[in-house]
């Protein structure tokens, strides 16, 4: 088969297909945008002097400060995260439609690498758009914000570019990731002439062991500051690393472990429920509970990330109260000059932790409704014996809430424990910061808000798909 018609192929699809495709390009356009502005940051020469020496030309310190320039790209790597998910779960968009496209394949003689070929080209092309786009857009709007103030500072770093080979190792290589994920998930299954069959599925109830993997990201967090003390400074890359890990087991834990918490959620609805929705709900989280860890893998990531900032926020707000006493005490009275800095970065983070959120969000949305057009036989057979669609529609939100609303209390829990132990104190016999429970509160409100208007949004679909002529769909 050649290219050409490989290409004429992954290009063919209804309009699911098409929505699938511009899903996927945006997210790699945003995950485009958030590596440039990485590579950016990393871009910045040091000016001559010492290591403390500062560039000038920026109004930020988070980009004067050759020390806090690491810390910044990291932050922006992380924002890739949730957009990643994003393109995971818009893959999955008209899934049955494509699998029935894939199987016309076979049936027409293709062989299984052949239609492993144009699935991944069609993931791989779609990915490369977004990566152009988000090329042109960076480039655009380094073009466009650079305007220097009375000072001659800029905002952003608009006056460097990071090195060609680093950007296009972004622009390609993140389609080739792309196609490289398809290639593996498609691995699972079995394309035939007579449609996608699963080679093997998970069996058998999920175990609490990600608790381990929570367990040890918090005991990587609390060892942190004893061998910084012990090593009176040195090896800070070490210690950096052995944060970063703890980060991330603990991340991975918790979403590993939404699957225990909705196969137990689903038990318990099933013990308790006498309502036929939250009866419905119950049926389906225990034959799926692995949904929730895919459904919900980008909202824990960036609730986990909001924990621990609400942690240093409440550590930097400690830091200057005793900064501002330190002044009365001098003399110098409650109007003395207190370094708001760390604050002021903090509500950076608070804005990148939303932007997550938002787009996990915009996920959790792509996945509701894929769940719903899937099942759209079932739920029109629902409708034609007589279940109301309220009730339907009642069962998907106690599907959603049940397992996430404590999912999002232990991710927050999480965060700030790793982030407290992180803080550490300010000194010995120091007072330490109270627990930020308002903060804490409005993020895991924020965050059922919004899976709250998702599930609104997603039920929307109900009346479209679950008309009686659905029961002869294909």
């Amino acid at each position: 088969m050649s290219l050409a018609t490989l290409t004429r192929l992954a290009l063919a699809g209804n309009r699911t297909d098409a929505a699938r495709v511009a899903l996927t390009a945006l997210s790699a356009l945003l995950a485009t945008l958030a590596g440039l502005a990485a590579l950016t940051v990393l871009a910045i020469e040091k000016p001559p002097g010492d290591a403390w020496q500062q560039s000038e030309q920026y109004v930020n310190a988070l980009l004067r400060e050759p020390g806090l320039r690491g810390g910044t790209a990291f932050a922006l790597v992380m924002l890739t995260i949730p957009v990643l998910a994003l393109a995971g779960q818009s893959a999955r968009l008209g899934a049955p439609s494509r699998d029935r496209r894939l199987a016309a394949l076979r049936l027409a003689g293709a062989t299984p690498g052949q239609v492993t070929r144009v699935a991944m080209l069609e993931t791989g092309l779609a990915s490369l758009a977004g990566t152009v786009l988000g090329l042109a857009c960076y480039l655009g709007g380094r073009e466009v914000l650079h305007r220097p103030d009375d000072n001659g500072q800029l905002a952003l770093p608009t006056d460097v570019l990071p090195p060609v080979p680093a950007m296009a190792a972004v622009v390609l290589g993140l389609p080739v990731l792309a196609a490289a994920a398809t290639a593996v998930l498609l691995r699972a299954v079995a394309t035939t002439p007579l449609g996608v069959v699963r080679r093997a599925g998970r069996t058998g109830s999920p175990q609490p062991w990600p608790a381990l993997l929570i367990g040890l990201g918090v005991l990587a967090a609390a060892v942190v500051e004893p061998i910084q003390w012990a090593l009176r400074g040195a090896a800070l890359e070490w210690l950096a690393l052995v944060a970063m890990v703890g980060i991330f087991g603990a991340v991975m834990g918790v979403i590993f472990g939404a699957g225990w918490i909705a196969h137990l959620a689903g038990r318990t609805l099933h013990r308790l429920a006498r309502r036929p929705a939250a009866l419905l709900a119950a049926r389906r989280l225990t034959d799926d509970p692995w949904a929730s860890s895919r459904t919900f893998a980008a909202l824990l990531a960036a609730l986990i990330i909001a924990g621990g900032a609400a942690a240093f926020r409440a550590s930097f707000q400690l830091r200057a109260e005793l900064e501002q006493e330190q002044n009365r005490l001098a003399g110098f009275g409650d109007d003395a000059f207190h370094d708001s800095f760390y604050l002021n970065t903090m509500d950076l983070v608070d804005l990148a932790v939303a932007a997550a959120v938002a787009i996990a969000a915009a996920g959790l949305l792509v996945t509701l409704v894929e769940g719903i057009v899937s099942r759209r036989r079932t739920y029109a057979a629902l409708v034609a014996t007589g279940v109301p669609r309220a009730t339907i529609g009642t069962s998907i939100a106690w599907q959603v809430l049940a397992p996430v609303v404590p999912a999002v209390l232990i991710a927050l829990g999480v965060g700030y424990a790793i982030g407290r132990l992180l803080t550490g104190d300010l000194s010995p016999g120091a007072r330490r910061p109270d627990v930020p429970l308002e903060q804490l509160a409005v993020q895991g409100a924020g965050a059922i808000v919004a899976v709250l208007v998702v599930v609104g949004l997603g039920v929307l679909f109900l009346r479209s798909t679950t008309a009686v002529e659905e029961l002869r769909a294909t």
